[in-house]
């Protein structure tokens, strides 16, 4: 299936049983719950993801179980983190084998390789697969910039066609659309500046707490894109407080809580992580609480 890299992506956590088991009967529940709400796609395998945490074997069993889910309604995207070229060319073969459509791309895991060396990395991928790629591009959590000159040598490989743009600099996406016109799809990665990166030409939103709140954040999107900016930002204010669990180095298990009080998660995750407790627990539970006493009515935003 075709990846426009438009619109809502949720990147999806992963869903264990009590015993650390993949819970794919609530991982359906959820990934339903996102295609109701008029997502746009789904990626597997993020930071929300658990990836580091994840057996080959798991990996493999979720691309295909979304894969069926979808059933061809959105494409399914696999993230790449690697610690070697090898690996993540392997990993890029076995995603397209299992059914995925695209591949949304880290540079190279634990070692801090420089420009050169990152560009190297992301091409030899990219000349590996015939699928679409996303660079994602997180410098704060990952050490690692691709910067606009490494973009100019990137855009030779044809199939890498946008970027998840996590800078957290809201000028790189007008230096983005000045440099490469629309030749780079550009979706915002980070959910406090995911309005305001559309508002400045980002066509995309890979978003977190999406997980627990699929309706009201494809509403913000959809609304923005009718030009009806006034609801489109009252949703967005009420939604900020929630949205900051995800900028936060809990943010696995702030989003898992928060699926619990919508009903579409549970909050096992995989050990060295452990569930939320005491105080902490506590003030991410107030957030929820009030997010959800004062949630809004939204607007028919399927039928704009």
């Amino acid at each position: 299936m075709k990846v426009q890299w438009e619109g809502v992506y949720p990147a999806v956590t992963t869903k264990f049983t009590a015993d650390d088991q993949l819970d794919l009967e609530m991982f359906e529940t959820n990934i339903q719950a996102q295609l109701a709400a008029g997502v746009d796609g789904i990626i597997l395998g993020g930071t929300l993801g658990e990836a580091s945490s994840l057996m080959e074997d798991e990996k493999d069993t979720l691309v295909k179980t979304a894969t069926d889910i979808c059933n061809g309604r959105v494409p399914v995207v696999m993230n790449i983190a690697e610690q070697t070229t090898k690996g993540a060319i392997l990993a890029a073969e076995k995603a397209q084998k299992n059914g995925a459509s695209g591949l949304m791309m880290l540079p190279p895991m634990r070692y801090k390789a420089d420009d050169l060396e990152t560009v190297t990395y992301f091409k030899a991928v990219a000349n590996s697969t015939d699928l679409p790629i996303m660079v994602y591009n997180n410098p704060v959590d990952y050490k690692i910039e691709v910067t606009l000159d490494m973009f100019e040598e990137l855009i030779e490989c044809e199939n890498i066609q946008a970027v998840k743009e996590s800078t957290r600099d809201i000028s790189n996406i007008t230096r983005l659309i000045n440099r490469f016109g629309d030749r780079i799809k550009i979706l915002s990665g980070v959910d406090t500046l995911a309005l305001e990166s559309l508002f400045m030409g980002a066509g995309g939103w890979v978003a977190g707490l999406v997980c627990a709140f699929p309706r009201e954040t494809v509403a913000i999107y959809r609304l923005r894109k009718a030009g009806r900016y006034d609801e489109a930002l009252e949703i967005y204010r009420w939604f900020l407080p929630l949205l900051e669990l995800d900028i936060n180095a809990k943010l696995v298990q702030n989003i898992k809580l928060a699926e619990v009080a919508t009903g579409i998660g549970t909050e096992h995750v995989r050990a060295p992580r452990l569930p939320l407790y005491g105080d902490e627990r506590a003030h991410v539970l107030r957030i929820i609480e009030e997010g959800l006493a004062t949630r809004p009515t939204l607007p028919d935003y399927l039928n704009l």
